[in-house]
């Protein structure tokens, strides 16, 4: 690993391994300490780039936190611990009522899991794949009425959420800022969300790496599973 480098990582899949119910994930104090060691190698040009809002991340790293692009990107927190404000969310009283609605409709299959990020809304079937299919029935459904929003499919996950960002676009942000500004950008992530970050990456003469075996992917890199990330950290600190 090179001191000149700008590293970001995805979270769920890649560093650390998924779960059927993403609030229940947390990092060991371990992995924690490795971070801190190759931010402070990197001069604290290490950020965490995830589908999780901001405050999710810091739950799952917690006490340790870490500069964060969070919900793909439409979230943000620099070196200098300031985060950028996000797009204004939908009406609080129409969203409860759109989350109310998911559940009731996902209902039949109580092994998914609906979440919701305050501006996102993800639908999980990890642990019940059949409920795919109720999962993009409701999210088409819904889309008609959140004006603004798309479809983010990822690992058996569907998301609604505001276009306008993704995690090629954190990066970018963070690469016009210190510490992060002039070093060579490298990303780590799995899953099909992070192919915007993969095609920054690339577009900048950078590192990317996907982790696991999903093809096709723009990414250069690969590596095994969480644990071969955890791993080669281990080595960079």
């Amino acid at each position: 690993m090179s001191a000149h480098w700008a590293l970001f990582l995805d979270v769920d899949g890649c560093l650390l391994e998924f779960d059927e119910d993403p609030d229940r994930v947390r990092a060991p104090a371990s992995l924690s300490a490795q971070l801190a060691a190759v931010s402070r190698r990197l001069g604290g040009a290490l950020a965490l780039v995830s589908g999780r809002g901001i405050a999710s991340v810091d739950r799952v790293f917690a006490p340790a936190r870490f500069p964060v692009g969070g919900l793909h990107g439409l979230e943000r927190r620099g070196a200098a611990t300031r985060q950028a404000a996000g797009p204004a969310a939908v009406d609080p009283v129409a969203w409860a009522a759109l989350v109310a609605e998911a559940r009731a409709r996902m209902a039949a299959h109580p092994r998914a899991r609906v979440e919701d990020k305050g501006r996102a809304l993800a639908l999980h079937w990890r642990a019940e794949p059949q409920a795919e299919a109720h999962a993009h029935a409701f999210a088409s459904h819904a889309l008609a009425r959140l004006p603004g929003y798309r479809l983010q499919p990822g690992n058996c996950v569907l998301e609604l959420r505001p276009a306008g960002a993704d995690k090629g676009t954190a990066i970018a942000a963070f690469l016009e800022e210190p510490p992060f500004a002039g070093r060579r950008p490298v990303f780590a992530g799995d899953d099909l969300t992070d192919e915007h970050g993969f095609a920054l990456v690339n577009r900048r003469d950078g590192i990317s790496i996907v982790v696991g075996d999903r093809r096709p992917t723009l990414a250069t890199h690969r590596l095994a599973d969480p644990a071969a990330v955890r791993q080669w950290l281990e080595e960079a600190a």
